[in-house]
């Protein structure tokens, strides 16, 4: 098992380094960042000044260097915007998108792995058509329409919720909602399909033959093999919470990573940006090595590959 960490640990730390390396080298070579910060009408002067100041008039082998190394000591740069240290402006954002993700992670395995379970259990009824047609729905629809669809029905139309900010918790409300229910909708589906086909597995058909009970074959038998495949969905349900901030967030006002790096993309400030594409990139590593790892706990068999 050690050893099986150690590899998987290694492979994260390629991946994350890999990655680091090609988004620095990319968002150097498409475009000018003191063009994007200073106005139309800087001059030449204007423009090398700036560029003096953060380091930009280097070559990108020497920008690289620069950046690693200060990375190595937690030190991830200022500012272009507001001269504030990166980690400061990335930190405070943090706890907002935690809010909406960790609320939504939840909410979505209330709902999603119930209801696959539900019409798992009620193969071709009409619950189990009632619940796929659901999760078609809220899986085909793109979360930002989603969460357009809620503005205008609670907040516009009903008058029963805010459309944007972040100040109370009946703002956190409505971003939750789009988040979970695009993943439930996901979830839903993917335990129903897991669930069936470990129901129709040989020892499944034995059990019911020695008279075990229903509700026993399912929670006793067939979940623990179902969860193994969940694992590696729930997986993709958190990477995709994190991902999908940024076309979420601003359409609430939530003030969290996704906003802050769309406005930081927008104006080329590419301190932040580098900062929470390192931070996003340690994130999806992080969850992918413990998928990893459950896994190998849940099936030994994993560890000899």
């Amino acid at each position: 098992m050690t050893a099986f960490i150690l590899v998987r640990l290694v492979r994260a730390i390629a991946v994350l380094v890999f990655t680091v390396t090609l988004v620095f080298i990319v968002l150097r070579l498409s475009g000018d960042p003191a063009q994007q910060m200073l106005s139309d009408n800087a001059g030449p002067e204007a423009l090398a000044a700036f560029k003096a100041k953060w380091g930009l008039d280097r070559s990108i082998p020497e920008q690289y260097l620069y950046y690693v190394a200060n990375v190595l000591r937690g030190d991830f740069g200022v500012s272009f915007a507001d001269g504030r240290e990166v980690f400061t402006v990335v930190g405070e954002r943090i706890p907002k998108t935690l809010i909406v993700t960790v609320s939504a992670f939840i909410v979505s395995m209330l709902i999603g792995i119930p209801a696959g379970i539900l019409a798992a259990m009620r193969r071709e009824s009409a619950l189990d058509k009632g619940v796929m047609a659901g999760a078609v729905l809220g899986y085909s629809v793109p979360n930002f329409l989603l969460g357009l669809t809620f503005i205008f029905v609670f907040a516009v139309w009903l008058r029963v919720l805010p459309s944007s900010g972040s100040s109370t918790w009946n703002h956190a409300i409505l971003p939750v909602a789009t988040f979970a229910l695009f993943n439930a909708a996901a979830l839903a589906r993917f335990m129903r399909s897991t669930l069936i086909d470990v129901l129709g597995q040989p020892y499944i058909a034995a059990a019911r033959a020695d008279g075990i009970p229903r509700w026993e074959i399912i929670f006793r038998h067939a979940l623990p093999n179902a969860a193994i495949p969940m694992v590696t969905t729930l997986g993709f349900v958190a990477g995709g919470l994190l991902g999908g901030s940024a076309l979420i967030e601003p359409v609430f006002a939530w003030p969290g990573l996704g906003s802050g790096f769309v406005n930081a993309t927008n104006t080329g400030d590419l301190p932040v940006v580098q900062a929470m594409i390192v931070l996003f990139t340690v994130f999806m590593v992080a969850i992918n090595l413990i998928v990893d790892v459950l896994y190998a706990v849940l099936n030994p068999k994993i560890r000899k590959h």
